[in-house]
């Protein structure tokens, strides 16, 4: 069996569709989430779809926690691990040892980071959408795997095109994860 861990720092709507989705088709069942804020949401839609769910809080010693993080999803022995929501960017020791995917509400290159959708609307941009890329040890840089693009209203405000995007981005997510698969070694 293909295993999918799941990195999440929110309130999860994101891996929820992936809690949600069924894999067995190619092989694969998600089998974990990592979460590195104890009071989360996410933590408890996993609860709710019997997710086993473990929670690294940050240190204050980053290296510290990066081997923690590192040591937990080594032992849950993932196939691949998605980001969804996991607002930390990782380390090389992490990026390279594991398949990684993230999903960012940009079309990447474009306004990579924590605020792209603040950013996209600031630049008076008239599209966005989703980026599903491999993750790297940089910020939001790894290479693409498919985007998905989504016209900006001229009366959008930043909460009504984020909202729109993950609509946009749960269905992705999955369809890539189905697709990949398929292509990857238990």
């Amino acid at each position: 069996m293909k295993r999918i861990v799941i990195l999440a720092s929110g309130t999860g709507s994101l891996a929820e569709a992936i809690f949600n989705a069924d894999f067995s088709e190619q092989g694969g069942e998600v089998v974990a989430l990592i979460c590195d804020q104890p009071d989360a949401q996410v933590l408890k839609r996993a609860e709710q779809r019997h997710v086993e769910s473990y929670t690294i809080p940050m240190l204050p010693d980053r290296e510290q926690w990066n081997k923690e993080l590192e040591t937990l999803i080594a032992a849950l022995r993932p196939t691949l691990v998605v980001s969804a929501g996991f607002m930390r960017i990782l380390p090389k020791e992490i990026t390279s040892r594991f398949k990684i995917i993230n999903s960012h509400p940009s079309l990447l290159p474009l306004f990579p980071g924590a605020h792209a959708v603040r950013d996209a609307l600031a630049a008076g941009s008239h599209e966005t959408g989703t980026t599903i890329h491999w993750v790297d040890a940089g910020i939001d840089t790894g290479q693409i795997i498919v985007q998905e693009k989504l016209a900006i209203n001229s009366d959008e405000s930043e909460e009504s095109l984020h909202e729109r995007i993950k609509i946009v981005e749960r269905g992705l997510i999955v369809a890539t994860i189905r697709r990949l698969l398929p292509t990857l070694e238990s």
